[in-house]
């Protein structure tokens, strides 16, 4: 529901009051909006007026925003750039049929791009619109309908859709070692790359091998695509998501570094929250995500 209109500031003065804070008097502002100062001064004062409250310091030499006006700003630049990027989706999509959706970069350019074909030749009137992130990802600091999660089910107030299982191989070099090793202790007299956002990912591993381990030391990397790089040059040993590893390992790139199955640490899923659960562009998306993890 939508609050009376008397709660509801025009554009044009949200618009002066986030040019002012932003930059930092009227004159500015004045510049950036094509504006002349009386008429941001006119838009100031008619959003006190409908707020019922002061936004501007008017003891000071300067215009400066009071510390309500400050925070009132900051609100106002977030509601005009989701407002701004809708209308350019809206521009992009006349028919409505867009989402935007953050991926992980390693499952989503390596796993889901190469299959959105697919998906837009089924559904020609939907754009899916891709922005990669790293853990942690709020949906409140973005734009995004839906993203892919790694982990468990520990987010809250969203909804889960499992994906697969992330299933890790260690990988190096072929000229990194002789050959593979036998025991999944023998790695650890070599170089391990970890990754920022799963740092404990190699303690996990040899856990499940029940070898103790902690602490571990080595090359640390904000990117599986820059780790992959670090591996293929021969800085060390790397965990790999499967459908990545395998794909360096068939391209001579990388070699097992250990023979054996694929460990499973985590798992992938669908998120969104809940609100926009309902929105016509996400319900396909899902029931194609669905469609496709059968053939997986």
């Amino acid at each position: 529901m939508i609050a009376p209109r008397r709660f509801l500031p025009s554009i044009p003065s949200l618009l002066a009051l986030e040019a002012v804070d932003r930059l930092g008097s009227a004159s500015a502002a004045a510049e950036d909006l094509s504006l002349t100062q009386s008429a941001i001064s006119r838009q100031l004062k008619q959003l006190e007026e409908q707020m019922g409250v002061d936004l501007i310091a008017r003891d000071q030499m300067r215009m400066q925003l009071t510390p309500a006006g400050t925070g009132f700003a900051k609100e106002a630049r977030a509601i005009l750039t989701r407002l701004a990027q809708a209308s350019v989706k809206l521009r992009a999509n006349p028919d409505g049929g867009s989402f935007t959706l953050s991926i992980l970069p390693s499952f989503g350019l390596h796993w889901l791009a190469p299959r959105l074909r697919e998906f837009a030749a089924a559904h020609p009137g939907i754009t899916v619109n891709l922005h990669t992130h790293n853990l942690p990802f709020s949906f409140d600091a973005g734009t995004a309908q839906a993203a892919i999660h790694y982990g468990t089910r520990d987010w809250p107030g969203v909804a889960y859709l499992p994906l697969m299982p992330k299933h890790v191989l260690p990988v190096c070099a072929p000229g990194l070692m002789a050959g593979p090793v036998s025991a999944p202790a023998d790695l650890l007299d070599y170089p391990l790359l970890h990754l920022e956002t799963h740092p404990d990912c190699w303690e996990q591993w040899f856990h499940l091998h029940d070898v103790p381990a902690a602490k571990l030391r080595g090359m640390l990397f904000d990117q599986s695509s820059a780790m992959t790089q670090g591996a293929v040059h021969g800085l060390g040993v790397a965990l790999l998501p499967d459908f990545l590893a395998e794909n360096e390992i068939a391209q001579g790139r990388l070699a097992l570094a250990m023979e054996g199955a694929a460990v499973r640490l985590g798992e992938y899923f669908l998120v969104w929250p809940a609100d926009q659960a309902e929105e016509y562009p996400l319900i396909k998306f899902r029931e194609w995500l669905l469609s496709q993890l059968g053939e997986v």
